[in-house]
Formats: C-alpha cells, sequence, structure tokens
C-alpha cells in the first residue's frame, strides 16, 4: 500500500486487532450496510467469482476474510464438498454461522475462527481460495497471500474479489465524491462507529489495485494473473493460478 490505514487513527493496537474489534463492533449492521453502499451490486459481483470457482470443480474451498459468509455460502453452488468460511472477527463469524445454521448447510460449510495470516491448514489442502473485500484489511499483505499460497494444491486457484478506483473521466470523479462523501455518511447513519466506514473508504483509495496487485500476486509466485475489473470499475475480479 502507499500507506499504512488503519481503522482508528491514534490507537496503539495493531491493524490485526483495531480490524478486528471494528468488524466485532459493526457486525449487526454490516449486511445491510453493504447491501445499500453498493446497491446491492456487490451480490452480482460474488455470483460472478462463484461461477469462475466453480470452473475448476472444485472439492475443498476456502473463503478467507469470510465476514457473514455471503461468498462462503454461495459457493455452495460449486458442488464442493467441503467449503471452510474463516474470519478473524468473532462478532462477524457467528452471524455467518447462524446463516449457515438456517440454510442447514452444517455438512458443507464450516465457520472458523481463524487469522487469514496463519491459516491452520496443511499444504496443498484446497483446490481454490476465494477473498471477497478482504485482502486489504490484511496486516501484512504478503504474508497473507502467501499462506494462501501455500494451502492451494498445484494447479489451484485464487479469486480475490476486491474494491479499486476508477481511472476514467467521469467516473473516477464521480467515485471520489460518492466513496469520500456519501459512504461515511452512510455509514454514520447507521453505526455508531464512525471511524469503520471511513477505515473502508480510505483503505480502498490506497491499495494497490490493478496491474499493483497483478504485480504482487505474481511476486508471490503465481501465474496466469490477470483482473477483470467491475462495474465501471469500482471492483475487481481477479484471477491467478498457483503453478
Amino acid at each position: 500500500m502507499k500507506k499504512p490505514v488503519t481503522p482508528y487513527k491514534g490507537s496503539s493496537s495493531s491493524k490485526k486487532e483495531q480490524v478486528t474489534n471494528m468488524f466485532d463492533g459493526i457486525s449487526k449492521q454490516y449486511d445491510l450496510l453493504n447491501r445499500v453502499i453498493s446497491l446491492g451490486i456487490d451480490q452480482s459481483w460474488r455470483r460472478k467469482v462463484v461461477r469462475l470457482a466453480s470452473e475448476h470443480q472444485p472439492q475443498r474451498v476456502i473463503d478467507v476474510a469470510t465476514g457473514t459468509g455471503d461468498l462462503a455460502i454461495a459457493l455452495k453452488n460449486t458442488g464442493a464438498e467441503e467449503i471452510i468460511g474463516l474470519d478473524i472477527s468473532p462478532g462477524m463469524l457467528n452471524i455467518g454461522t447462524e446463516k449457515v445454521k438456517a440454510l442447514s448447510l452444517d455438512k458443507q460449510i464450516n465457520m472458523v475462527l481463524g487469522d487469514g495470516e496463519k491459516l491452520p491448514y496443511e499444504d496443498g489442502y484446497f483446490d481454490v481460495a476465494t477473498v471477497a473485500f478482504g485482502v486489504r484489511n490484511f496486516e501484512d499483505l504478503d504474508k497473507g497471500l502467501s499462506e494462501i499460497f501455500r494451502v492451494l494444491r498445484k494447479g489451484g486457484r485464487l479469486l480475490v474479489l476486491e474494491t479499486a478506483v476508477p481511472t476514467r473521466f467521469p467516473f473516477k470523479q464521480g467515485y471520489q465524491i460518492y466513496s469520500g462523501w456519501i459512504v461515511p455518511l452512510v455509514g454514520r447513519l447507521f453505526s455508531r462507529d464512525r471511524s469503520a466506514y471511513q477505515y473502508l473508504t480510505d483503505s480502498a483509495a490506497v491499495f494497490p489495485h490493478g496491474p499493483a496487485f497483478n504485480n504482487i500476486l505474481e511476486k508471490i509466485g503465481f501465474i496466469e494473473v490477470k483482473d477483470n475489473p467491475q462495474t465501471l470499475g469500482v471492483a475487481s475480479i481477479y484471477c491467478a493460478t498457483k503453478p
């Protein structure tokens, strides 16, 4: 990243601790806020990730930084026998676990409390790994991506859905207004944690999207790396393969 961005400026806690506390605090409002802020488009982006994952006919899938489990649940459509939804926030994970139980998907989907930078799985265990709006929250981006690389089998696929910043006029200017003013305002209206949605906006603005993130994936060791911009460039789906 261009500069370190943390949820609570001036805090002596690590980014990892701050991110955990932040998501615990907004967990009950998170799904509603996501729908409102993205105008529901984030759901179509997740469906595209699932379609890409399905192409590899995976048996074991891990969704890192799963949050409340939306993508992990959607990944049931890949036909995978085992789906792990892993997150560092107990608050977010509790909501995801309730969703899984309500849909009677307990035998297929396992929600796990864990650190994306220290995955509790053996080398080459998974066929596909996904991350939706989570890589920018890693305290150490290279370490988190290296852990995902480690637990993927040879030929395994990584799919990352992450926000991006449009580069073309007038979309760039419109995005700056929307993310800089409207998103924090909506966050304040729905959540008591004013810093949380300012952080989500700030972290998205400085995250190395597009070719810059492709370069990082290639440095980790991934091949066949490409990014697929979504909806005027406000998000991208990155695809990469472990050789």
